[in-house]
């Protein structure tokens, strides 16, 4: 499913127009980039978790010269962590 489908299907069962769902969405989406950007979590009960985590530096391989050494950068990276009730609901194929 794209965005395009996505906010077709939320504005087809809250009855919202497709430019009022597209709206909702984008706030919802900034809201957790924001707050992820900050540092903080965002926690959806049964959905899942949000959170930017740390990555360390460390040493990798470069594709292209197996042979080569390359530096890989300390990094910010977001998570999604799953909640119980997305688990149960992809596991039973329901």
């Amino acid at each position: 499913m794209n965005l395009t489908q996505f906010v077709a299907a939320l504005a087809e069962k809250t009855g919202l127009s497709k430019k009022a769902a597209k709206e909702v969405l984008g706030v919802v989406f900034q809201s957790i980039m924001n707050t992820v950007k900050k540092g903080g979590e965002v926690r959806i009960q049964g959905f899942g978790t949000f959170k930017a985590n740390q990555r360390k530096a460390r040493e990798g391989v470069n594709p292209q010269k197996p042979t080569q050494k390359i530096k890989i950068p300390a990094m910010k990276v977001v998570s999604f962590r799953a909640g119980a009730d997305f688990k149960k609901a992809v596991k039973s194929g329901k």
